[in-house]
């Protein structure tokens, strides 16, 4: 009988949901600098507050998020997170009127903070608390329905879905701003997430449970399991969930392999979320394109197909060294992130090639961020080559609470650095740049080199592979 290829419906529902994960992160980075900050008067320290904050949430909201997937399971514990982010994206919209109503009482500030950000934070503390679902669950249901060999390449293809999610918002979020309301942004793109529940209720069950699934694929899948090559024979009965070893936290950070994954997030996601959040506004600032703009639109969307599409290429070489060269998979997987860590050190010409043209800095920020998408695809897969299945859950919300730290302290330095570089001017300097310029110098530089050192750290905690046994 022919294998079934069901998988890979499962690897498409995970990619719709992560597109759908950051069209809602979108909506704001889209919206801010062209149609909020003018209507409530924000700057950039309080939009880098508003981000920094999502983040830290988020990172917080991480480290429980994988215990609570272990726990309840990935389809229970997936409808919740992207019920309740989907909820904390539509909430968004509210807080136009909400400040108009706070400010009709008389409060117009608390601790130096206006009330519209005060809102705004709160919205994307429920964002950021659904959205610390998706990819525990979504490493948790790669790690149930692909072999070990196949897991970099599916996860970087639900991973692309970031990509495509922020390919797609460009094209979809200013527009709806523009002629129907910011808000109406927000509610919209919110909606699409209570769809894609429908289709999970309908369609996800484990492997050896699902009947879409034949004999000759459920082999395939359990191919790493004792008692099965994949290939011959009866595929291995899986040990029940509920009684399968759990990780404690203490016993976790007393491995290298933890703090492998936790350096590898930290040092590095910040630069994800900071050409995420700031990208727009960098091409408003220093080219006068706003994300409305035809021209602000044809970057940012060029900038993200490049992401897609060399992301999705790049993911291919750990496979390319296991099938081709004979390493084991951490082997491969450790070659092919170096070569991903060099990608971000385009990131150096962006300034200085923007002095010639916006799509320079377009062109090397969509290089930089696709080595970013490969590298964060394979530190996930690193997850499941060397812990428990009943652990990964777990595993991932810590590696994700470390790149919600590196998230925060990157963008929260963002905005207090643009916006004191834009007050001193010319008596702020960097590499021959001034003012403003000068702050966009600085933190390209950082974004460069951040993998170099990530993979020099995770190298040298877990030299070679070892997996952990409970």
């Amino acid at each position: 009988m022919k294998m079934s290829n069901f998988r890979w419906v499962i690897c498409a529902l995970l990619f719709f949901a992560t597109t759908v994960n950051y069209l809602d992160r979108q909506v704001l980075s889209l919206t801010w600098k062209d149609f909020i900050a003018p209507e409530f008067n924000w700057t950039d320290n309080d939009y880098g507050t508003i981000t920094a904050v999502f983040s830290i949430i988020y990172a917080l909201c991480n480290l429980f998020a994988g215990k609570f997937i272990d726990w309840m399971g990935t389809k229970k514990g997936y409808l919740w997170a992207i019920f309740i982010w989907s909820l904390g994206a539509c909430l968004h919209a509210a807080c136009g009127v909400g400040t108009g109503w706070l400010k009709a009482a008389g409060f117009v500030s608390m601790m130096g903070i206006t009330v519209s950000v005060w809102l705004f934070l709160a919205c994307r503390a429920v964002l950021a608390l659904g959205e610390a679902g998706n990819f525990p669950a979504a490493i948790k249901v790669t790690a149930e329905y692909f072999p070990k060999k196949d897991r970099a390449f599916s996860t970087s293809i639900f991973n692309s879905g970031s990509s495509v999610g922020a390919l797609a918002a460009p094209l979809t979020i200013p527009l709806i701003a523009k002629f129907c309301g910011w808000e109406w942004a927000f509610i919209i793109i919110g909606a699409l997430g209570f769809v894609w529940m429908g289709f999970w209720m309908w369609l996800y069950k484990k492997p050896a449970e699902n009947p879409r699934v034949n004999a000759e694929e459920l082999a395939y899948i359990q191919q790493d399991e004792e008692g099965t090559d994949g290939r011959s024979g009866a595929p291995a009965p899986l040990p029940d969930e509920a009684a399968a070893p759990r990780i404690s936290y203490a016993k976790a950070f007393s491995l290298p392999q933890t703090w492998a994954l936790v350096l590898g997030r930290f040092l590095t996601d910040g630069v994800w979320w900071f050409f995420l959040f700031w990208t727009p506004g960098y091409l408003s600032d220093q080219f006068g394109y706003k994300s409305s703009d035809g021209m602000g639109m044809a970057l940012i969307f060029t900038l993200y197909v490049i992401v897609t599409f060399v992301s999705i290429y790049l993911c291919k070489l750990p496979t390319i060294m296991v099938d081709k060269k004979g390493m084991n998979p951490y082997e491969g997987r450790m070659v092919a992130m170096f070569v991903f860590a060099c990608f971000p050190l385009l990131a150096l010409g962006a300034q200085p090639l923007g002095a010639f043209s916006a799509w320079w800095p377009a062109i090397l920020i969509g290089l930089a961020c696709a080595g970013h998408q490969a590298w964060s695809a394979n530190v996930y897969s690193v997850v499941g080559d060397m812990f428990p299945k009943s652990t990964i859950g777990t595993l991932t919300g810590i590696a994700q609470f470390a790149a919600g730290c590196g998230s925060f302290m990157v963008n929260k330095s963002a905005g207090k650095l643009f916006t004191y570089a834009a007050e001193q001017g010319d008596a702020f300097t960097f590499c021959g740049y001034s003012g403003k310029p000068a702050g966009y110098m600085i933190l390209f530089s950082y974004c460069a080199v951040a993998y170099i050192i990530g993979w020099a750290c995770m190298k040298g905690l877990v030299p070679h592979y070892k997996k952990v046994e409970l």
